[in-house]
C-alpha cells in the first residue's frame, strides 16, 4: 500500500509567509497558531477570501506547512482553493494578501446579471 502525498494544496509566498510571523510576533503569540484561510463568500468578481491567525483548528480541518507557516483550511474551502497562492503585496496599489487561484473562474456569479457583469 502506498501513501499519496498531495502537493497541489495551498502555498504561501516567501512575502506572505514573512508577514504572517511577523503578526504571529506582533501578537506575542506561540508557534501553536497559523494562518487560516477561507472562501467567505463569491461575488461579481469572484470569489472572496477571508484570513485570520489560528489556533484551534477543527478536526475535519487541514493543517499545513507552507515556507515554514501552518495554514489552517476547511474541506469546503479546500475545494475552492486546491493549487492556490496567497502572496503579500506592498507596493503602489496598498498592502495586503492576494490570492492567485487557478479554480477562480473570471465570471459573474449573480443568476439574473442584474448587477452590471
Amino acid at each position: 500500500m502506498t501513501t499519496e502525498v498531495q502537493t497541489d494544496l495551498i502555498l504561501l509566498t516567501p512575502s506572505a509567509a514573512a508577514t504572517v510571523r511577523d503578526l504571529l510576533a506582533e501578537r506575542s503569540l506561540d508557534d501553536s497558531y497559523g494562518l487560516r484561510v477561507y472562501v467567505a463568500g463569491r461575488s461579481c468578481s469572484g470569489l472572496q477570501y477571508g484570513m485570520a491567525l489560528d489556533n484551534n483548528p477543527a478536526e475535519t480541518d487541514l493543517v499545513i506547512e507552507s515556507e515554514g507557516v501552518k495554514l489552517v483550511v476547511d474541506n469546503q474551502s479546500l475545494e475552492y482553493m486546491r493549487g492556490a497562492t496567497v502572496d503579500f503585496i506592498d507596493d503602489e496599489r496598498g498592502k495586503g494578501f492576494t490570492v492567485d487561484n487557478p479554480n477562480a473562474l473570471p465570471s459573474c456569479s449573480c443568476e439574473s446579471g442584474s448587477c452590471g457583469c
